[in-house]
């Protein structure tokens, strides 16, 4: 059985609801108003309904009619948006892309980036994953993201297009209210042995897992990511190393202290890094306004 349904028949529907009368529709449509009438009196009579109740001066949608152009504009935006896809993905387009942002990386600079990307109206959908250390490779190497900005560690050799971002520098940081703030003299390591050490979790499922700034400690919390690790050190439960980058302001209102360690930890380098075989103009695009933002002053901003 043949559906009664057409793309064409709900535009009308939408059309005069819209513009207010038969004859103002058929003139948006580009139709005379004689084909528009058809095109309603068709649908009617196939669906067994009436769409409009006609006993008025003006014709006004039946409850039934009122239904039919409701679900009916649903189905004409899917229609758009699946139509502008095709058209979008014949030009090089793709339709979605996954962005996989190391915890390390704030929020604001990758946001600005989607901001200008959102603003040439491709349909592309862009969706923004949070990794830690060996997962963002991992990300790129199964699949999961195209792009990934903010990898740490040994780099993959051939397989992806490597951009250095710049260091970033850590600071051995606790609460204002921690016995260790009070300390009047460089933090060693039987000091932190003392405390809870507050860890961030590899987000690799498969891949080896990475640890950073481990020190030995008697307990240890365990946290999904960065600024979790951050709000739990600054609510005093435990201690560690933490990117300066993203404590810069807690540092300066007095939220954390930073201490002297005697425990290295040097600077790490970053990268932005994405699937070499992909030839996309959404992944074209994001490599090369990614790569053109001021990371070192990101991971080294002047206010230090």
């Amino acid at each position: 059985m043949q559906n009664a349904l057409s793309l064409d028949a709900l535009r009308a529907l939408d059309a005069i609801d819209r513009k207010g009368s038969f004859a103002a529709a058929a003139e948006a449509l580009y139709k005379v108003p004689s084909a528009l009438s058809y095109t309603i009196a068709k649908l009617e009579s196939d669906l067994g309904v009436a769409l409009f109740d006609r006993s008025k001066q003006r014709a006004q949608l039946t409850p039934a009619g009122q239904l039919l152009l409701d679900q009916g504009r649903t189905l004409l935006h899917a229609a758009n948006q699946l139509q502008n896809a095709v058209k979008q993905l014949d030009t090089g387009w793709e339709t979605m892309l996954t962005i996989a942002k190391d915890t390390i990386v704030p929020n604001a600079p990758l946001l600005d980036v989607i901001r200008q990307f959102l603003q040439l109206g491709k349909i592309t959908q862009v969706q923004v994953k949070e990794e830690v250390m060996a997962g963002g490779w991992e990300a790129l190497q199964t699949g999961r993201a195209d792009i990934t900005v903010g990898l740490t560690g040994d780099l993959p050799k051939g397989l992806f297009n490597v951009v250095p971002l710049g260091e970033m520098a850590f600071v051995f940081a606790v609460a204002p209210h921690h016995q260790l703030a009070a300390l009047n003299r460089i933090v060693d390591a039987e000091d932190v042995q003392q405390y809870t050490a507050i860890i961030v979790s590899d987000s690799a499922i498969d891949a080896p897992k990475r640890s950073s700034g481990l020190f030995d400690t008697r307990q240890r919390l365990i946290v999904s990511n960065m600024q979790a690790k951050i709000d739990a050190q600054k609510q005093g439960l435990g201690i560690g190393f933490l990117p300066r980058h993203l404590v810069a302001d807690e540092l300066a209102r007095g939220e954390l202290i930073a201490k002297s360690c005697s425990i290295p930890r040097d600077k790490v380098p970053v990268y932005l890094a994405w699937q070499k075989h992909n030839q996309g103009q959404a992944l074209s695009w994001f490599s090369q306004h990614l790569t053109a933002v001021n990371w070192q002053q990101v991971f080294q901003p002047s206010t230090w």
